[in-house]
């Protein structure tokens, strides 16, 4: 896999600064917006981008704020971030493409497709955030972890081989240790923390108003995002289509082959 994200890394200058993204296949135009976790990026979609590059263009971007880009000097919202997407299509040429969110990313992704239709081609939403007001424990009791406990995070996923915990262990690792990373992840969980910002940019009255085709992608054992919430984001959206996996919140980490052949249906059929 290491080979993959080397040989796919590429940068891009945005407002903010610089920006990582990993570029891998000739397929539609994908965008994956990973979750809120402080080792986040690109490089969440680890077990994810090999195979879905096999049919789309894939294009797993850090998100401003994680990854190993440029950092903002003041605070962060949810309005730079859903920004950022459409700045970083503009940057790569990209009138529209598919877009693909998981947890905190789709939270971004359902506020990126009710402000932004026309960017959007098909929307899938992973385990997403919105639709609730509560934060969580991991959020407002955060502590930047070690290498060895970011390691047997990965390694006690399903079905991931040593050699590829321990690889992605490195990148993740190398997203905590850019400089400025941890007062960055600091000023964004101050922001999205604030009960006031979670319920102004809650996506309730916004999902009956995206147009675009969805797929609501949710794990039965979700323990951060209970299985309502994803219910309820099917059902809020016009016709949007409802898939559960036997699995907890980190659908992309602990289910990524069923994953990635529901979203290789959805977006090439």
């Amino acid at each position: 896999m290491s080979k993959t994200l080397d040989s796919s890394q590429c940068f891009v200058n945005l407002s903010h600064g610089r920006t990582r993204y990993f570029d891998v296949g000739s397929g539609a135009p994908t965008i994956l917006l990973h979750g809120v976790g402080f080792s986040a990026g690109g490089t969440s979609w680890y077990r994810n981008i090999d195979r879905l590059s096999e049919g789309l263009r894939v294009l797993a971007v850090d998100l401003v704020g994680w990854g190993i880009g440029d950092r903002l000097e003041q605070g962060y919202s949810f309005a730079y971030l859903v920004d950022f997407v459409r700045e970083f299509q503009d940057a790569l040429g990209l009138g529209r493409s598919n877009i693909v969110g998981h947890s905190m990313g789709g939270w971004i992704a359902s506020l990126f497709a009710y402000e932004s239709p026309e960017r959007v081609n098909r929307l899938a939403l992973t385990a997403s955030g919105g639709t609730a007001t509560r934060t969580l424990a991991q959020m407002t009791e955060f502590q930047p972890p070690t290498k060895e406990a970011t390691y047997e995070r990965i390694a006690a996923l399903p079905d991931i081989s040593e050699a590829d915990a321990r690889d992605w262990t490195e990148y993740d690792w190398a997203n905590i240790q850019t400089p400025g990373a941890l007062e960055s992840y600091r000023k964004i969980l101050s922001n999205m923390n604030v009960a006031e910002t979670r319920s102004r940019y809650n996506t309730l009255r916004r999902l009956p108003y995206i147009v675009a085709k969805t797929l609501v992608v949710w794990g039965t054992n979700d323990e951060v995002n209970d299985i309502s919430l994803g219910q309820t984001t099917a059902e809020l959206i016009p016709d949007a289509r409802f898939v559960t996996f036997d699995c907890g919140h980190m659908v992309p980490h602990e289910a990524p082959a069923k994953l990635n052949e529901e979203l290789l249906g959805f977006f090439c059929s």
